[in-house]
């Protein structure tokens, strides 16, 4: 009897080591996620810095994430109005890094992203919060000027050819996503067309004062006036044809 009590413990002993895992084990093994793993700031960091392509999601306000965010992170306002319309510039096939301030925020948006058929997703535990209590680096947005005014503005617009404006942030999904669009048609249509890129972090008051609520925003010029107005991502198909 104590012979077969030795040898079922030896066994169990055995599966057990072979199936549990240290999180170091685990650290990279995030090609084929199918569910919402939440993971520690030391290993959300590892990931970051190790899977290039991985996008990096903080849900929170502009607000907060102007006082502190994880490095080329990207903003998506859980609570805001245009959550959805960024969410789309996001492939579903992308591995997606997820947090907000202590955790409460992303967990509901990880619902929603899998709701929408996001299964890579990759939850920071306890947030940002838990990211700066182990002192781990973030980028914080200086104050800047509040950029170029009306007039400027308009002598940005004085051309020949057609002038198309895009206003646009850093931290805005479909903005990143429709860059490599508008530097082809800016290649394949500088005949036709200037394009004029403006950050509307760098110029505040110009948004403000153009009415700039949403990103991004397109202005399509003529001779001075707006001839074409288009709010949200555009693909290629869509402003080209409003070249001819």
């Amino acid at each position: 009897m104590y012979r077969k009590i030795l040898i079922l413990s030896l066994v169990f002993q055995l599966f057990s080591c072979n199936s549990s895992k240290t999180e170091s084990d685990n650290t990279y093994e995030i090609n084929n996620i199918e569910t919402t793993t939440l993971i520690s700031p030391s290993k959300f960091d590892s990931i970051i810095k190790n899977k290039s392509n991985a996008v990096v999601i903080d849900v929170r306000t502009s607000e907060e994430f102007s006082k502190g965010h994880l490095e080329n992170a990207l903003n998506l306002d859980w609570k805001g109005t245009e959550f959805n319309n960024q969410l789309e510039a996001i492939d579903k096939n992308e591995t997606i890094l997820i947090y907000c301030l202590s955790g409460g925020r992303s967990a509901k948006a990880v619902e929603a992203l899998k709701a929408k058929g996001y299964n890579n997703i990759i939850e920071l535990e306890g947030g940002i919060m838990s990211w700066r209590k182990e002192n781990l680096p973030e980028v914080i947005l200086e104050k800047k000027s509040e950029g170029m005014t009306l007039a400027d503005y308009q002598v940005l617009l004085d051309s020949e050819k057609l002038v198309l404006v895009d206003f646009n942030a850093v931290w805005c999904a479909p903005c990143v996503k429709m860059k490599p669009i508008l530097e082809k048609i800016e290649k394949d249509y500088n005949d036709k067309v200037s394009i004029v890129k403006i950050d509307v972090d760098e110029h505040s008051n110009l948004a403000k004062e153009l009415g700039v609520v949403g990103l991004p925003v397109l202005k399509l010029y003529k001779d001075k006036e707006l001839i074409w107005e288009h709010k949200g991502f555009a693909n290629e198909t869509t402003i080209v044809n409003q070249l001819k």
